[in-house]
C-alpha cells in the first residue's frame, strides 16, 4: 500500500497550554542552572534594569537643564519595581514591539513621566545598554564560582602534595607525580581563566546615549546644538549605571566584538573544566579517583553495580554547548551590516543567556566534585607499583655501573629484561622485571638491594616543592582577593540534579 500523505500517527490537536506541563521547559533552568544565575537572566531583572535605565536617563536630561519636572522623576522612581508583565505582553501583542510596550506599561505606572519617558532614545539605548549591564552581573558571577572552584582545589593539592601517583603522556605510563601536583595543573587553568575574566571586567563598557545610528542627533536637537551637554549626558547615564567610561563611538549598538569577547572568555573556562572533567573521569576508570556519592544515588538502570562518573560527563557536556554557542557570536559579528542589522536579536537572546547559564551550572558541579574528590591511596599505589620497576632502570643501571658494571652492556640486559616482563603483563601475569635483574650475575644486586632503590618518591622529583611554591605565589593572592566576597555572595554549591 502506498501511504498516503497523513499516513502515520498524528501530533495532538493545537489548543493552548493548559499547564506549565504542556509548554517547553528549557533544561538549563530546570537542571542546571543556579537560582542566582537564573535571576540575572530572569523578566524581572531585565525589565527591571530597563526602567532603571529609563529613570538615569531622565535625570540626567534634568540635571543638564531639560525641563523635566520633579514629579515625573518620583513617580518613575516609585514605580521602578512595579512590573506587570502580563499587561506588558498585553501591548507586545498590540505594538509587536518590546521596547515600546514598556515604554507605555512604564507611562502607566507613572503618569506624570508618560511623556519624557525614553526621550531621545532608541531601542537599542535601552537594550544594548541592558545587555552589558546583564553581561557585567554574569561576569562577576561566573567570577566568585570560579574562585570557589578554585578555593576547593587548592585545598586538594595541598592535602595530596606529597602522594606519588604514576603521570601518563598519550595516556600511557610515564614517569611519577603526585596527585596534588596533577592538581595543579587544572589550578593554573582555572587561575590563567579568572585573570582573563578580570580583564574582561575591568574593560566592559557602557554603550551610552548615542541615538538612532550613533551620531546622537536626537540628543543634539535635544539640547539646542550644545554638543557639551550631549557629552556630558553620554557619560552621566553611563556613571548612575554604574559604568565609568563607554565606548568611544557606536553604530545603533555596541559593536558585537564585545558578545564575542566575553563568550570567548566563558569558552576559555570551559575548556578548562572540560579538561578536567576529562581527566576526573579516565581517573575514575583507573579507580584512583570517585566523585562524591550519596547513599541512594543510582549509577545505572540496568547494572546496579555501577558508579559512573555521571558529574565530570555532566560537565563535560554543559562545558561543550558553551564552547560550540562562541560561534554565535563570532558570526553575529562577522555579518553585522553597517551600523547594524536585525538579525542579531533572536540569537543574542537564546546564545547569551545559554552561554552563562550553562557554564554557571557546569561550574556549580566542579566545586561540588572537587570538595568531595575521593582519592583511593592503595590504588594509586598499586597502579604506580606495576610500572614503577621500569622507571627505576635507570637508577639500577647507574648503581650497577658504580660497582663496577659495564654500562652499555648493564644497559642492554635491562632492555631485554623489560621487554620480557612487559610480555608477561601483556599476557596477564604479574612482571617479573624485579626477579630478572636480581637473577642476573652481571649486575650483582639482590632483590632486597633493588627495592631499596624503588621508592617512589625517589622519582616524583620537586613536585611536592612546586605544589608548595604554586599555592603560595599564585593561588593565596587569588583567595586574597577575592576569597572573602565570593562566600559572602554565594552559599553552598546548589546541584539540583
Amino acid at each position: 500500500m502506498v501511504p498516503t500523505a497523513d499516513a502515520g500517527p498524528h501530533p495532538p490537536p493545537r489548543t493552548p497550554p493548559v499547564t506549565d506541563l504542556d509548554r517547553y521547559r528549557h533544561p538549563l533552568s530546570d537542571r542546571y542552572a543556579s537560582s542566582e544565575m537564573q535571576r540575572i537572566f530572569s523578566p524581572a531583572n531585565r525589565y527591571g534594569t530597563w526602567r532603571r535605565i529609563w529613570l538615569a536617563l531622565a535625570e540626567a536630561e534634568q540635571e543638564l537643564g531639560l525641563g523635566i519636572p520633579e514629579a515625573a522623576l518620583e513617580e518613575m522612581r516609585a514605580a521602578v519595581d512595579s512590573l506587570d508583565l502580563e499587561r506588558a505582553a498585553e501591548y507586545e501583542r498590540r505594538f509587536r514591539h518590546d521596547v515600546m510596550a514598556h515604554v507605555h506599561l512604564y507611562g502607566d505606572d507613572a503618569p506624570s513621566a508618560k511623556g519624557v519617558i525614553h526621550l531621545g532614545a532608541t531601542s537599542a539605548f535601552i537594550g544594548d545598554n541592558t545587555d552589558l549591564i546583564l553581561h557585567r552581573q554574569a561576569l562577576e558571577l561566573i567570577r566568585d564560582r570560579l574562585v570557589l572552584c578554585i578555593e576547593a582545589l587548592a585545598a586538594f593539592a595541598e592535602a595530596h602534595r606529597e602522594l606519588p601517583t604514576l603521570a601518563y603522556t598519550h595516556f600511557q605510563p610515564a614517569q611519577p607525580t603526585t596527585v596534588g601536583k596533577r592538581c595543579t595543573l587544572w589550578l593554573q587553568d582555572l587561575a590563567l581563566d579568572l585573570e582573563e575574566l578580570e580583564f574582561r571586567l575591568e574593560t566592559l563598557r557602557f554603550r551610552g546615549v548615542r541615538g538612532t545610528t550613533g551620531t546622537q542627533a536626537s540628543f543634539l536637537e535635544l539640547f539646542d546644538g550644545d554638543h557639551d551637554r550631549v557629552e556630558a549626558l553620554d557619560r552621566l547615564v553611563g556613571e548612575k549605571m554604574g559604568f565609568p567610561a563607554t565606548y568611544g563611538v557606536s553604530g545603533q549598538t555596541y559593536s558585537r566584538k564585545v558578545d564575542f569577547a566575553l563568550h570567548a572568555t566563558l569558552a576559555g573556562i570551559a575548556a578548562s573544566i572540560s579538561k578536567l572533567g576529562h581527566d576526573w573521569r579516565l581517573l575514575a576508570n583507573l579507580r584512583e579517583v570517585e566523585e562524591p556519592w550519596e547513599a541512594e544515588q543510582i549509577g545505572s538502570s540496568a547494572m546496579p553495580y555501577k558508579r559512573n562518573p555521571m558529574r565530570a560527563e555532566r560537565i563535560c557536556a554543559l562545558a561543550r554547548h558553551v564552547i560550540t554557542l562562541v560561534q554565535d557570536p563570532a558570526n553575529t559579528a562577522a555579518t553585522q551590516w553597517l551600523e547594524r542589522t536585525l538579525d542579531d536579536s533572536a540569537n543574542r537572546r537564546l546564545s547569551i543567556p545559554d552561554g552563562y547559564l550553562a557554564l554557571d551550572g557546569a561550574l556549580v558541579l566542579v566545586e561540588n566534585v572537587a570538595r568531595g574528590l575521593i582519592v583511593n591511596p592503595a590504588v594509586v599505589a598499586r597502579n604506580l607499583e606495576e610500572h614503577l620497576p621500569f622507571m627505576a632502570t635507570e637508577t639500577i643501571l647507574m648503581h650497577a655501573t658504580a660497582a663496577g658494571g659495564d654500562r652499555q652492556e648493564l644497559h642492554e640486559s635491562i632492555r631485554q629484561h623489560a621487554h620480557a616482563a612487559a610480555r608477561e603483563m601483556k599476557d596477564g601475569r604479574p612482571s617479573d622485571l624485579i626477579d630478572r635483574i636480581a637473577g642476573d650475575a652481571a649486575f650483582g644486586m639482590d632483590r632486597d638491594a633493588i627495592e631499596a632503590l624503588i621508592d617512589a618518591r625517589r622519582f616524583v622529583g620537586r613536585a611536592p616543592e612546586q605544589v608548595d611554591t604554586f599555592l603560595r605565589e599564585w593561588i593565596r593572592p587569588i583567595l586574597d582577593r577575592h576569597l572573602a566576597g565570593a562566600n559572602a555572595r554565594l552559599g553552598e554549591p546548589e546541584v539540583r540534579v
